[in-house]
């Protein structure tokens, strides 16, 4: 799979000279001698194709790569056996690097060795190992995605803002917030992070909460949509504000409010999520979503994509980039709040 371009030699002579040792001339600079890859070939795995989230990502992987870059795409459904088994059948084609959003964080160690023992760069993305990519053994491997925590942070404060400037949210008046929470994945750095530190910023600032509710929707808008009905039917009124992992279940909780009144007259319970999602960004407008975090796709895609370009052609992998990496060897991709005061930053990095 991998295209050189042709070296010709003119003459016997200029073929002595190179045993010479004459032409390692690019190695005085520091670089990597190396033959130049035309379009490099990229394996590309989603860990499912069918989340709100990765599907941004993946066009904007598609996109970044046109003119630059062939790619291999594999769903991997969700399923880490499937994702391995996609693994080892891009390397046996000979691509020149790899793209992983893993499905399993935990399954890091394993994957990567796949690519060292091939000699192929591997990018990972979105999904961090928890060791951090700078513990796995090889070289050849960085990430492209987030501080988990920020996001659970930067929820925690758009809710502090919102809840100061809206004293009746405090429906019985005991100062307390009383909260139900919709979980990611479980065991997912992001998941777990989000539910940690929304709730911590919230109590750090003075503010005391109460727990009526925490279970996994496992990202999914209608698992969220049936938690939320179980919660209302056993708490009602007693619920003040609605966490969410991500905006895709904050939807899903959306739709069960609406289905009890909600959002009508005066009737009005705020949700709150994480992504900045297209969809999510109409119901902030609506007034039915009170705010959501950007979690930029566009800039994951587009980064994990340069990345992976860069290291098939054997270059810093940052060359020509915006990009910076941490002494993780990880490309960071900040969050922001989002709320109707901000919409036109979220609208503008989905280009909207």
């Amino acid at each position: 799979m991998r295209k050189f371009f042709s070296m010709f030699l003119i003459s016997t002579m200029a073929l002595s000279f190179v045993g010479c040792g004459g032409a390692d001339d690019s190695a005085k600079d520091g670089s990597v001698a190396q033959e130049a890859v035309e379009v490099p070939t990229i394996g590309v795995c989603i860990y499912k194709y069918d989340d709100n989230f990765m599907s941004y990502t993946r066009q904007a992987i598609e996109k970044a790569a046109e003119g630059k870059a062939e790619l291999i795409m594999n769903d991997s459904q969700n399923d880490q056996a499937k994702q391995n088994d996609q693994i080892d059948t891009m390397i046996a084609k000979g691509v020149d690097s790899l793209m992983v959003n893993l499905v399993d964080p935990g399954a890091a160690p394993a994957v990567v060795e796949k690519a060292k023992n091939a000699g192929i760069p591997i990018i990972l993305f979105n999904k961090e190992y928890q060791d951090g990519t700078h513990n796995l053994d090889y070289d050849k491997v960085w990430y492209v995605g987030t501080t988990s925590e920020e996001s659970g942070i930067i929820q925690g404060e758009v809710v502090l803002d919102a809840w100061n400037a809206n004293p009746s949210w405090d429906k019985n008046g005991d100062g307390t917030m009383q909260y139900v929470m919709l979980m990611g994945e479980p065991g997912h750095p992001d998941a777990e992070a989000r539910t940690e530190w929304v709730v911590k910023t919230i109590e750090e600032a003075g503010v005391p909460t109460e727990e009526l509710g925490t279970q996994t929707a496992m990202w999914d808008a209608a698992q969220a949509k049936n938690m939320m009905e179980t919660w209302l039917a056993a708490n009602g009124d007693e619920i003040e504000i609605v966490f969410s992992n991500n905006d895709g279940m904050a939807m899903g909780a959306i739709e069960a409010l609406k289905s009890e009144g909600y959002f009508e007259g005066d009737k009005y319970m705020p949700v709150i999520g994480i992504d900045a999602l297209p969809e999510a960004l109409v119901l902030i407008e609506n007034g039915q979503l009170m705010g959501t975090v950007l979690n930029d796709p566009l800039g994951q895609g587009k980064a994990s994509l340069e990345l992976a370009i860069n290291a098939a052609l054997g270059i810093d992998v940052l060359t020509g980039t915006e990009w910076v990496l941490d002494e993780t060897k990880a490309v960071r991709v900040p969050y922001v709040g989002i709320t109707t005061e901000n919409i036109a930053v979220a609208e503008e990095a989905y280009g909207l």
